[in-house]
């Protein structure tokens, strides 16, 4: 079996719109459990998500949860997802798409090592980074 990295994103009570937001721009199966589900249905953090994974066609394996209560979290400074390879157009439309509602802190644009690069922050606080490889 081989080996796979799969990114965890932690949310502050909003991974359920953040991880539906991330199925609009890659597509897939996207699987939710919340803290109620997994037996704490009398929390008052019941119908947040205890889990939540989302599996696309081209791969990508992207799980998400909300921190459990009196967890610390400073949203996307903690992580940076980077999405890498040749398919150029399926790579400039995830950009466009991740970075709308969000800051764009470097324009995917070719850069002096050859590939097209960009960096963005998307409307949940997560870092992004995409590289288009040129050769």
């Amino acid at each position: 079996m081989a080996s796979l990295l799969n990114p965890y994103l932690n949310f502050d009570g909003d991974a359920r719109p953040a991880m539906e937001f991330y199925q609009g721009v890659f597509g897939g199966e996207l699987s939710l459990m919340t803290f109620g589900e997994q037996g704490m249905a009398d929390t008052p953090h019941a119908d947040k998500i205890m889990h939540g994974s989302l599996k696309t066609e081209q791969g990508y394996v992207l799980m998400g949860a909300d921190a459990p209560p009196g967890t610390a979290l400073n949203p996307g400074d903690n992580i940076t997802v980077c999405l890498s390879g040749d398919d150029a157009d399926l790579l400039r439309g995830y950009f466009a798409k991740l970075s709308e509602g969000g800051t764009v802190s470097v324009p995917l644009e070719k850069q002096m090592w050859g590939d097209e690069y960009g960096a963005c922050t998307d409307r949940f606080g997560i870092n992004w980074m995409v590289d288009i490889s040129t050769g």
